[in-house]
């Protein structure tokens, strides 16, 4: 049974091992390829930069100055930070009330928020676009507005499996002490759901940040995010900067490797403490 067991771990370790690598060489290639000249990069994809090959950070220069890397930077940021702010507020506050509040119209609610998960955005995306113009949503507070809802899902889903563990009793307890609804739940409710709140920060965060498809048609061209910005790198045929294109994919990807590894011990934790109760 021992020999049995370690063979079984040995094989797992083997096929996690396998597929560690298999994610890390895409990212290691880019890598390698942003600090390589245009010739070498298309000849010696897959080599090391050595001292013929090495550009140095031109590529990093001329991308940065090619796609104002800087205000696309910005753009992101302000749209991911408020957009994730706003997704982990309102909806804890909705699953709060829905979980608590035992009634036809919650359930519903509920129902509802879960069959959006599985709505495809290709369904709704002509149908957004048109709302999202004639309500004037096509700026980048709107677009936090149109990330809200379509992050409320999967959000609420997680809020209310946590909060269906959370004893009853300790709010009730904050009532009779003078706590309101409102200070119930940010002084005594959302302290509780912090890990359940990181986990589902981080999630939209990742989706928000490299998100192209949304961006791209509710505010176009006229304010690019990173992802937009990076794609004009891509230029038409035989006038692709492959080198500059490489370095700003770096660029875009530090930001949430760096948010992740603060951030990843809360992601089991989380995802574990939201998803099996109830």
């Amino acid at each position: 049974m021992g020999n049995t067991t370690k063979k079984a771990n040995y094989i797992l370790f083997a096929c996690l091992t396998f597929l560690l690598i298999l994610f890390l060489v895409p990212i290691l290639l880019v890598l390698m390829n942003s600090f390589k000249g245009q010739l070498f990069i298309s000849n010696t994809p897959f080599e090391f930069p050595n001292v013929e090959s090495f550009y140095g950070i031109d590529n990093y220069v001329n991308g940065v100055q090619k796609i104002d890397f800087f205000r696309a930077f910005g753009y992101s940021l302000f749209i991911t930070v408020f957009s994730v702010a706003a997704i982990v507020l309102f909806t804890s506050m909705t699953a709060w009330y829905i979980t608590r509040v035992k009634s036809k119209i919650t359930t519903a609610l509920y129902y509802l928020f879960v069959f959006s998960m599985v709505v495809p955005f290709q369904m709704v995306m002509y149908t957004m676009v048109k709302v999202a113009n004639t309500l004037q949503l096509d700026n980048p507070i709107g677009l936090i507005v149109i990330y809200l809802g379509f992050g409320a899902g999967l959000s609420v889903f997680m809020f209310s499996g946590f909060i269906k563990s959370v004893p009853v009793d300790i709010e009730e307890s904050a009532i009779i002490d003078g706590c309101n609804p409102l200070q119930t739940f940010f002084l005594i409710v959302f302290p509780i759901l912090r890990p359940t709140a990181i986990t589902v920060a981080i999630l939209n965060t990742m989706w928000i940040w490299n998100d192209f498809l949304l961006p791209y048609l509710v505010i176009g061209t006229k304010l690019r995010t990173i992802p937009i910005a990076i794609q004009y790198l891509q230029g038409g045929y035989g006038s692709r900067d492959m080198g500059a294109l490489m370095a700003m994919l770096v660029l875009s990807i530090i930001p949430i490797i760096i948010f992740y590894l603060t951030c990843q011990k809360h992601i089991i934790k989380g995802v574990l403490s939201g998803a099996v109760k109830g």
